[in-house]
């Protein structure tokens, strides 16, 4: 029988698809520069095993076992998790390059491996002696803690299989191969087989497993699509290059909520926890301020109070600069249109800029409010009065709608110390008064600048940021 020879084909690294040829621009993803040449060997694949023994089950015999999950002892890393980590399942951790992943997963393997677990770490971009020196930094013994610096993917499942980890990290995917693919380290057929080989072991060992991946220069996760489908749970830890505060977000969990974030501090001992986020974010904050309101939003069943800050400065040119860091760009444009037609104000010769103070990202509307209240306030150059929490949806209209959870939201306002809270109406029905806070109901968008920014009720037809 003849030998089969390999074949060469051209790979697009961000959706995968083949062609025969080179092309300039991938006709699937529009990526442009994204097809690299791979060789395909036609050889028998690898049998892997099944997940259940091939054994078919009606849903009404399943039994739920008691799996109870693997806490990581971190608060904020397994309130992203949804309560810690499953057994059995496959994470991936994304992140820029030095915003502190593998910081954080060393930090987390020795708390696990404190508590009698073993823990074992794979890396294939650190020798022994450079991982040993950043656990000098953070203070970690490591007992329980096994390393191994390897990046063929047969040779780190021998292993895996012999240690029988608790929990295992591989750091990164994109160095992990398998040697009977015909590709590159870091090519969409290599994560691709890769993750997926993982991912049995995961399900047929019961131990948790945690990758990290890297991102592209657009903030995407490299490698094809397929990988974040694949895999149990997507985290993304995101920062600001000269912020200290890192901000771990869930992206994808099938084992809990996606809305969840978890705050850290980045300091010389590594990443530590922050348990009460809102008086950090609103710790540098200027009183008397122009510019600058204060609004509550819900990221997952955490409120944070965040700090909106703008800036509005005549333009010297014909066409004025609207800049959004923190919130929807589309969502500030309509906010300005919103202030221009319903209010009177006059923004057609001014650059406004508007910032989230801390690095957050908002993406809730709740937080029109307090973006239409620091606009007005920059704009007259006048103070928003002093204690006072303003959250709610702008409509097109000019109408002020209800917001979820606005109990929740209320109590995070009167614990931070404020005394003033401006909310919609509507969102009030049913809702005991509290006694700590003055609660400012409002319907639309001219009474609430008239109350944020201190003016007593005029004229319908009068500016209300006059």
């Amino acid at each position: 029988m003849a030998k089969s020879h390999p074949k060469a084909v051209f790979r697009c690294q961000q959706c995968g698809k083949e062609s025969p040829r080179w092309l300039g621009r991938c006709p699937e993803c529009g990526e442009w520069n994204s097809f690299v040449e791979e060789v395909v060997v036609t050889s028998k694949p690898q049998h892997t095993p099944s997940l259940s023994g091939g054994v078919v089950t009606e849903l009404s015999q399943v039994t739920t076992e008691d799996r109870p999950r693997l806490p990581t002892h971190s608060g904020e890393f397994d309130r992203v998790l949804g309560g810690g980590l499953v057994p059995g399942s496959l994470v991936l951790l994304s992140g820029d390059p030095g915003i502190g992943k593998s910081t954080l997963l060393l930090q987390i393997s020795a708390m696990v491996a404190q508590e009698g677990r073993k823990v074992m770490y794979i890396s294939g971009e650190e020798s022994l002696h450079q991982i040993k020196v950043r656990a000098e930094r953070l203070k970690v013994e490591g007992k329980g803690l096994y390393l191994l610096c390897e990046t063929d993917l047969e040779v780190i499942l021998q292993r895996l299989e012999e240690t029988k980890p608790d929990f295992a990290i591989i750091d990164s995917i994109q160095t992990v191969f398998a040697e009977d693919v015909g590709a590159a380290p870091g090519s969409v057929g290599q994560i691709r087989e890769c993750t997926l080989r993982l991912m049995h072991w995961t399900k047929r060992s019961g131990a948790s497993v945690l990758v990290t991946g890297h991102v592209t220069k657009e903030g995407a996760i490299a490698g094809p699509k397929i990988l974040e489908h694949m895999v149990d749970v997507v985290l993304h830890l995101e920062g600001e290059s000269l912020s200290a505060y890192r901000i771990l977000r869930g992206v994808k969990n099938r084992f809990g909520s996606t809305n969840e974030i978890g705050v850290f501090e980045m300091r010389d001992q590594g990443l530590v926890e922050v348990s009460d986020p809102s008086k950090v974010f609103l710790s540098s904050r200027a009183h008397g301020a122009m510019g600058s309101a204060v609004t509550c939003t819900l990221e997952g069943t955490r409120p944070l109070l965040v700090e909106i800050q703008a800036l509005a400065t005549f333009t010297a040119f014909g066409m004025p600069r609207r800049t959004a860091n923190g919130i929807d760009f589309n969502r500030l444009l309509m906010i300005l249109a919103v202030l221009t037609k319903r209010v009177g104000a006059n923004v057609s010769n001014q650059d406004v800029i508007v910032n989230v103070a801390g690095g957050l990202r908002i993406d809730e509307p709740a937080a029109d409010l307090a973006v239409a209240l620091a606009i007005a306030s920059t704009l007259r150059d006048r103070e928003v009065v002093p204690d006072l929490v303003a959250f709610g949806e702008v409509g097109l209209g000019g109408e002020v709608r209800p917001v979820s959870q606005i109990e929740r939201r209320i109590n995070e306002a009167a614990r931070q110390g404020f005394t003033k809270c401006i909310v919609p109406s509507a969102s009030l029905e049913g809702m005991s008064k509290p006694k700590k806070i003055e609660i400012i109901p409002v319907d639309n968008l001219r009474d609430a600048l008239r109350a944020g920014l201190g003016q007593k009720q005029r004229a319908a037809q009068s500016d209300p940021t006059d």
